[in-house]
């Protein structure tokens, strides 16, 4: 079988799968067939027998990516290939951090607070400390929170550093924020990682567990890592040093979210004895598109040279329109689309339109209409941050966690039960003052001083709420005492007696599935109710995706196993496209998708590159590699 998984391989293809311990880097450019490569690296490791199926961590930077690669080893090796680890970093520091929380002063049942629900969070601190939300915008305080943890910054080492007001309040905000945070029993995705480094650094037994359960960590998109994540890897590899890394330096265009572009340029001085592999051979793109990629990222300094090339032909030439306004280059593209479509035959959905920014989409979106051309704009509003959607959700998250602050002030008055802003804001005074959580609170409302009518709202509210915790399905919660999670069965994959079981995923008592939650919560409530009052098209949509919200948890075992998979859902696993429409998208959501036609547009100074990167060779670094992949996107 070994041999058989180097069929079809180039020589540097083959040279990176066979690698046999220590440290791997695989330079992989655009459309060279890393995907390929390192699954084929995953099935030959496990098929000469150098790492059992669950030695095996492999991460990818989508649940997309991960559940394609978890497929592809499977064709290649059978059903053992389940047996593996194969996950986002998130989604793996969730897997560690559930069966070790209590170590962290959480519990396991945390909830994953998403943007909104940090924001929303922010703003309700920024509320009682009464600050000027205009001048110190929430969005922007986060925006510091979040690169504070990204360098690894606590909330006492972030206001050391602070020099001016707004990072002082922003310190303010940041330390009540982590205190809140707690309380909630809530994590943001920057503390999953945070909380995984925290852990492995104050348990060193932990950490031992899981040098040696995997044997081998193998990273996808390693240019797109942070240096939080960077450190994640280095720690679980730090005993065997079995790390293979695939990337390209020259498609790291996530520096606005913490991407570290230096993890992939630095990786040989972590690793002296580190392996390089380059692929640069293209199998997607003619050599004109190429060479026009080729040409802009050579320009860049920070970078693992390489220059791509295909035996697969010329190709056509690239074509160039300079409009006089966005107006004339949006009918332009929309002409030029129909013509492909009624004299080449291509299908709509074999065309994409890539520009800087979504404000740009609308003077397309306008020429596509007028001239008939059907369009999907990629990227549009997540399902799950639809308002329904949100409210149903956050019932799920109080009944899983009731300490759950955002969730509670989310749901507290939805239906309509007569608790307003005033007694909202004494259970979070009184909260404060009691040293409870604001879930607890609630249940206390009387207590807690709130009027007549929003005591009874809530303490109906509270009884439905244990009424359903009762009859829904759960997990039984992570027990056993030491270092190390296991697999729920009383042994580990090797056959050997675990110590430590994880029972966190074993559902027990209970009778409602987490679609008849769903069900549940809309009825009992009177939410159903309320939606439908509303009488209109609109609403009759939000009903209709409360059902499918219903639908998709009937898919999982638990709520709580269904909230995880929600909340760890990224950008980039919503991105769909098909045959029947153009696709109009961002050049970064066009990150890992390939067209037979691509369309650039706004491609003037100012626009791309954008307007904030003239005059600075870092971002104007970054605005040529996101050139690069828009370039490398055709086919």
């Amino acid at each position: 079988m070994a041999a058989k998984l180097l069929e079809g391989l180039t020589p540097p293809q083959r040279e990176a799968v066979v690698h046999r311990g220590g440290p791997l880097l695989v330079v992989a450019g655009a459309g060279s067939g890393k995907t390929r490569v390192l699954t084929r690296r995953i099935a030959h490791l496990i098929a000469t027998g150098e790492a059992a199926p669950w030695q095996i961590l492999a991460i990818t930077f989508t649940n997309k990516a991960a559940d394609e690669m978890r497929t592809r080893v499977a064709e290649l090796v059978g059903p053992r290939a389940a047996r593996m680890w194969v996950s986002t970093f998130h989604s793996a520091c969730v897997r560690i951090l559930r069966a070790n929380a209590d170590r962290l002063g959480y519990r396991g049942s945390f909830t994953i607070y998403d943007d909104l629900d940090s924001r929303r969070l922010v703003e309700i601190i920024c509320r009682d400390l009464d600050l000027d939300t205009k001048r110190l915008p929430p969005r922007s305080i986060l925006g510091m929170i979040s690169q504070a943890k990204a360098a690894q910054q606590g909330p006492a080492d972030f206001r050391a550093a602070a020099t001016s007001l707004f990072e002082r309040r922003a310190a303010d905000v940041y330390d009540l924020y982590q205190q809140r945070m707690v309380a909630a029993n809530a994590m943001d995705f920057d503390d999953l990682l945070l909380n995984a480094v925290r852990l492995f650094k104050e348990h060193p037994a932990v950490l031992e567990h899981y040098q040696a359960r995997f044997t081998h960590v193998l990273i996808d998109e390693f240019q797109d890592t942070n240096a939080v994540q960077n450190e994640l890897a280095k720690l679980l590899a730090g005993g065997h040093r079995n790390i293979s890394v695939v990337g390209d330096s020259d498609q790291s265009v996530y520096r606005f979210r913490g991407a570290d572009i230096t993890n992939i340029l630095e990786f040989e001085a972590a690793f002296p004895d580190a392996t390089v592999v380059t692929l640069d051979q293209n199998f997607r793109s003619t050599q004109t598109i190429l060479d026009a990629a080729n040409s802009v990222i050579a320009n860049n300094v920070g970078r693992k040279p390489k220059t791509l090339w295909t035996d697969g032909g010329a190709g056509d030439q690239i074509v160039r329109y300079r409009a006089d306004d966005e107006t004339d280059e949006a009918d332009w593209v929309a002409h030029e689309i129909t013509r492909l479509h009624r004299e080449e035959g291509l299908r709509w959905g074999d065309v994409a339109v890539f520009y800087r920014t979504n404000a740009q989409s609308r003077a397309l979106e306008e020429s596509l209409v007028r001239v008939g051309v059907p369009y999907r704009v990629v990227g549009g509003t997540r399902f799950y941050d639809r308002r329904e959607i949100r409210d149903v959700m956050a019932y799920l998250r109080v009944l899983v966690n009731p300490d759950d602050e955002v969730s509670w002030r989310r749901i507290v008055n939805v239906p309509k039960r007569g608790v307003g802003e005033t007694s909202v804001a004494r259970l979070a005074g009184w909260a404060g003052t009691q040293g409870i959580s604001f879930g607890a609170a609630v249940a206390r409302a009387e207590e807690a001083g709130v009027g007549a009518k929003a005591a009874r709202g809530l303490t109906e509210l509270v009884a439905l709420l244990d009424q359903l915790r009762a009859e829904m399905i759960r997990p039984e919660p992570t027990g056993g005492e030491g270092d190390a999670p296991g697999n729920g069965s009383g042994v580990t994959e090797d056959g050997e007696l675990e110590l430590f079981p994880d029972r966190s995923s074993v559902p027990v008592e209970g009778h409602l599935g987490p679609g008849e939650v769903v069900v549940a919560v809309v009825e009992r409530t009177g939410y159903r109710n309320e939606l439908l009052a509303g009488g209109t098209i609109e609403a009759l949509g939000r009903v209709e995706n409360v059902d499918e919200l219903a639908g998709v948890a009937g898919e999982h075992r638990t709520v709580a196993e269904f909230l995880e998979a929600a909340s760890l859902v990224s950008d980039a696993d919503q991105v769909e496209t098909d045959g029947t429409n153009v696709s109009l998208m961002t050049m970064h959501i066009a990150k890992g998708l390939e067209f037979p036609a691509v369309f650039l547009v706004g491609m003037e100074d100012g626009v791309f590159p954008h307007l904030r990167s003239l005059g600075d060779p870092v971002e104007l670094e970054e605005e040529r590699r996101l050139a690069y992949v828009g370039i490398t996107r055709a086919e």
